[in-house]
């Protein structure tokens, strides 16, 4: 413990790491005020009357990763989700455009070319969701709407549009100054920080039903044992790391030899992160969102059931389809023929196989191996929350036991701490990794 306080105190002895964690907080501050602040038109007490955005909805899912600021109407309501849905876009336009393909093999200038694309394209996504928004504020609460009377539809629907659309692209510009002048990944610390805004106010009602009688202490203690040990699991699982070792052969250049080294590819467990969780929960949220719209359809009500994020036939599809997106994003992400290709042009080769497709054919051999149990973790890790709710947990506390909201957590965290890490041994002093395997871990 000792270790840990000494570490963090180093932290404020560098006067440019110091900066850099006031500027990112600094920043993260500015997105939290204006998750706050309602859109104009918006009768913000009439919203608070109709309650929360519901959970088993696509709605929902997007409330959880803006903290709270899309069943508030605020200005951050659409969050950083364009973006998000933007660079995935462009990600899959690389695996079948041979334009995008090229973009990526071109290294940093493919990556900058690559990067303002996904600006470009996150203008109408925000654009159009934020319609999206406006034709669902506009149809919250019936006749008591919660849009002043005095304002027309069109008005309303052109503001809301504008003011979300420059939120994102806001929030956007604020996430790129993190990642240049703060510490960490700035998007992924705003969507980071949204999930967070909600773990304080889970811990207060878990207490008050302790305190009420509704739960008992023993077992509230059994279950912040079990999160710890889940989120222990979630650390180990994130990190953990196949290394395939390459030599490279060894080339006389002059005077000087190079290569004659081994060096390994890592290839992680969980090479997907949390995408095929957060593209498996947009599909089975689809069927609820459309059906809220039929709230007097008894039929309709009725296929709903069928969809309750508690039921066993809901936990059963959604881990299917976890698993099978774990290879489908798996396989656009990582492609074993690139990288053969460009081991035989280097001169490595992995002992024991011949360079080529035979390279090509072991390693995806080996990532099919790894990616099963990886995905098969990643569903169980996804319907945990399910689970929970029908032990008894309260559905917020519940969401931090798994699903997107864990692993978004977990990855974020260990980044950002990995790039503390790298700040303090640049400049000699104690890190919080030492004596430990985080950085990576070796099956």
């Amino acid at each position: 413990m000792s270790g840990f306080v000494s570490s963090f105190r180093n932290i404020f002895k560098i006067e440019e790491l110091r900066s850099r964690i006031f500027f990112t907080i600094a920043l993260l501050i500015v997105v939290r005020i204006g998750a706050h602040i309602t859109l104009p038109g918006i009768d913000a007490a009439k919203l608070a009357e109709l309650g929360k955005t519901s959970d088993n909805s696509l709605f929902g899912l997007y409330d959880m990763f803006v903290g709270g600021a899309f069943s508030k109407a605020a200005i951050f309501a659409l969050g950083i989700m364009p973006y998000i849905s933007s660079s995935i876009i462009i990600q899959l336009l690389g695996a079948v455009f041979p334009y995008f393909q090229k973009l990526q093999k071109e290294g940093e200038d493919g990556r900058k070319k690559i990067n303002q694309l996904t600006r470009l394209g996150t203008l109408p996504v925000a654009a159009l969701q934020a319609w999206g928004v406006s034709v669902q504020l506009y149809s919250r609460g019936g006749t008591g709407s919660v849009i002043y009377p005095e304002i027309s539809h069109f008005v309303f629907t052109l503001s809301t549009v504008i003011f979300l659309t420059a939120g994102t692209i806001f929030m956007m510009w604020l996430g790129e100054q993190i990642t240049e002048r703060g510490i960490g990944n700035g998007i992924s610390l705003i969507i980071f920080i949204g999930i967070i805004d909600r773990f304080p106010y889970s811990i207060f009602d878990e207490i008050k039903l302790v305190k009420d009688g509704g739960q008992n202490l023993l077992i509230e203690l059994l279950y912040v044992a079990g999160f710890v040990f889940i989120v222990a699991g979630v650390i180990a699982v994130t990190v953990a790391t196949r290394k395939i070792p390459v030599q490279y052969a060894k080339r006389v250049i002059g005077r000087k030899v190079f290569g004659g080294v081994t060096q390994y590819i890592p290839m992680k467990v969980n090479q997907a992160g949390v995408m095929p969780i957060i593209f498996a929960q947009s599909i089975m949220f689809i069927p609820n969102t459309f059906l809220s719209f039929f709230p007097n359809s008894d039929f309709m009500q009725g296929v709903a059931k069928y969809f309750e994020y508690t039921g066993s036939l809901y936990s059963v599809i959604y881990a299917l389809m976890i698993i099978f997106f774990t290879y489908f994003y798996t396989a656009i992400a990582f492609n074993p023929k690139d990288v053969a290709d460009n081991m035989k042009k280097q001169g490595g080769f992995i002992p024991g196989v011949r360079p080529g497709k035979p390279t090509s054919d072991f390693i995806d051999n080996i990532l099919t191996k790894i990616t099963l149990p990886g995905s098969i973790f990643l569903a169980i890790i996804a319907i945990m929350p399910n689970i929970l709710v029908k032990l008894g947990v309260t559905p917020g506390f519940s969401s931090f036991f798994g699903g997107t909201s864990l692993l978004i957590v977990v990855g974020v965290t260990l980044d950002t701490l990995q790039q503390i890490e790298s700040h303090l041994l640049m400049r000699h002093y104690d890190g919080f990794m030492k004596g430990t395997k985080l950085k990576s871990r070796r099956y």
